[in-house]
């Protein structure tokens, strides 16, 4: 083993051990392509595959978790979506499967979420955009964090990575395992992130191209033609709804978009519907956007959510290729900075 090598597992132990996973990457939940064949070839290379749960049903779910399982005996995690109407039905399915790991994603988790997740046996792990935030989060009992920064693919906050991960390592690393998101494209930002203090990473556009993701050949051929400019946040019409910006590559899709928001913005305005049903509405305009892009493959109508660093996604490969390459770049910059 290298230098570089013992360096890069030394600063992943935790994670690694945290996750129960050769290394310590996660591969983010993307909707509709985080399904079980990319997820059990994630933790099959070493990695831990993250199910995107997204809009599923409970029986979707179970199935989805069971066919993973059939795929690896590797550790897996199942992302919610903290604001879906059946979390409750979807926590217990995955205790039912002996899920280790839940991520918790899309705003604080809802009162009783928690203590349900962990009731199951299983660690918790939530998205914090603020050093706030995730001060209030550790206070109530997660097991490890995730920050993301704005370059990140789908929904986004408004600060850097950089910026976050300068502002919170320093303050919450040494008291739970923190991954690093959000425009993460080679080894050597992993390398900087964990000399920071991070426990591991997080990547989901750079794997969106693997030879094992289900993705439409159009929606990958169109990551591997866009460059870093490409990928642009949605614009928010109207401040009274409560949108989250999204990442993706521009399109017609993104003017649909604009147009889905007035549609709810005057559906509000009429009192046909409430604030809490709209932002559901929004919800379910992305998970189809998405899966006409991804399963379909309409690439100029649906939504190519898409990270940042998708300039660096330039071919298809096998995902076991892509960890190689980036755990190889990490360890030469970390035998580097050893000289």
């Amino acid at each position: 083993m290298s230098i570089g090598e013992e360096r890069l597992q030394r600063r992943m132990a935790r994670g690694a051990a945290f996750l129960g996973s050769e290394v310590a990457v996660l591969c983010g939940a993307m909707s509709w392509v985080s399904e079980r064949n990319l997820v059990a070839a994630m933790s099959n290379a070493g990695g831990f595959g993250l199910i995107a749960c997204g809009a599923m049903t409970p029986d979707l779910l179970d199935a989805e978790i069971a066919g993973t399982t059939a795929l690896t005996d590797r550790p897996f995690g199942v992302n919610l979506i903290t604001m879906h109407p059946q979390l409750t039905d979807l926590i217990e399915v995955c205790g039912r499967h002996g899920v280790g790991h839940v991520v918790l994603a899309g705003g604080l988790p809802p009162k009783g979420a928690l203590e349900a997740i962990k009731a199951t046996g299983a660690k918790v792990i939530c998205f914090a955009p603020a050093l706030s935030l995730a001060k209030k989060l550790i206070r109530s009992g997660v097991d490890a964090l995730v920050i993301e920064g704005m370059e990140a693919g789908g929904h986004i906050g408004p600060v850097s990575t950089s910026v976050l991960a300068q502002e919170m390592l320093p303050e919450i690393a040494e008291t739970l395992p923190v991954f690093v998101a959000g425009g993460i494209g080679r080894g050597e930002a992993i390398a900087g992130y964990l000399d920071m203090g991070a426990a591991g990473v997080q990547l989901g556009t750079r794997f969106v191209c693997a030879t094992e993701s289900i993705a439409h050949p159009n929606f990958k051929r169109a990551f591997i033609r866009a460059s870093a400019r490409d990928a642009v946040a949605s614009v928010q019409v109207d401040p009274r709804l409560p949108v989250i910006p999204v990442r993706a590559l521009k399109n017609a899709g993104t003017e649909l978009f604009t147009a889905k928001q007035r549609e709810v913005a005057g559906s509000i305005d009429s009192g046909s519907l409430a604030m809490a049903e709209a932002q559901l509405q929004i919800e379910h305009y992305w998970a189809g956007a998405l899966r006409r892009a991804v399963v379909d493959g309409d690439v100029e109508h649906g939504s190519l959510m898409a990270g940042q660093s998708v300039g660096m996604v330039t071919r298809e490969e096998p995902l076991a290729d892509i960890l190689r390459t980036l755990l190889a770049e990490a360890a030469s910059a970390l035998e580097a900075r050893a000289a």
